[in-house]
């Protein structure tokens, strides 16, 4: 794929986030969202399931099945009580199945690892660019969801800052999602470590690099990789700030 036909696919799918018809009205990120549930980019990155689970990846449902339930009776922790590793064994087989006993995870995950071709349908590489951009936003989200969930008391001066921000702008008192994603944005440099960017710059490459693989862009146009990082990086950080309202709103009470 060319620069230019990136670039026009990207301009083609970007939501839109203009402040003057947002303001007033709780905004929505809309980040379509492909079928079935996502596993996690880091997992995918650094495992193979196939690998945990001793089997081929021609191996069919019902004996991923089978050798599934035979694994999970054999290091059940009730089983191996003076085993420290049982329980953190039976979260790598259930991480395991939880992709290749679902057929639909189970196909995307040998596609971006492998570059295998669906067991029925090819994917056109607009499909594999959503596939990642959908889950470098996820990560984004539940990175920073994470981080403020254990800070209650950070959550309420937040909230009440938001509040009286609320308030003044609109006369009464809601959740005003355009107010709390512009005080996400004043937060993130704030709250973002070093580590949770190393973080971030780390999956952005690795994303990019299985999407040069894959034939989204092409290794030595330099303008369609910059637009490419850039677009992945904003997802990411729309991704944050997605994660920093869903914490609050779990706390928020009108008054």
């Amino acid at each position: 794929m060319q620069g230019s036909e990136f670039n026009t696919l990207a301009s083609r799918r970007e939501p839109v986030w203009s402040r003057a018809r947002l303001r007033g009205f709780a905004h929505r990120v809309k980040v379509k969202r492909v079928e079935g549930a996502w596993y996690s980019l880091v997992a995918m990155l650094r495992t193979d399931y196939y690998r945990v689970l001793g089997l081929s990846r021609e191996a069919s449902d019902e004996e991923i099945k089978k050798v599934y339930r035979k694994l999970v009776f054999q290091h059940h922790p009730d089983r191996n009580p003076n085993s420290k590793d049982a329980e953190a064994k039976i979260r790598e087989i259930n991480a395991a199945y939880e992709v290749l006993g679902d057929f639909e995870q189970r196909r995307t995950y040998d596609r971006l690892q492998w570059g295998d071709e669906p067991r029925e349908e090819g994917a056109s590489l607009a499909e594999i660019l959503e596939e990642m951009e959908n889950q470098l936003f996820d990560e984004g989200r539940k990175e920073l969801f994470a981080l403020m969930i254990k800070q209650v008391q950070r959550i309420k001066v937040e909230l009440a800052l938001i509040r009286e921000r609320t308030v003044t702008f609109q006369g009464y008192d809601t959740f005003n999602k355009f107010i709390v994603d512009e005080r996400a944005a004043e937060l993130m440099e704030e709250v973002v470590t070093p580590e949770m960017d190393a973080r971030k710059k780390k999956l952005v490459e690795v994303a990019a690099e299985m999407l040069i693989t894959r034939g989204v862009v092409k290794r030595g146009d330099e303008g369609a990789l910059r637009s490419l990082r850039g677009r992945l990086e904003d997802l990411f950080r729309r991704g944050r700030n997605i994660g920093f309202t869903a914490a609050l709103e779990m706390f928020y009470e009108r008054r």
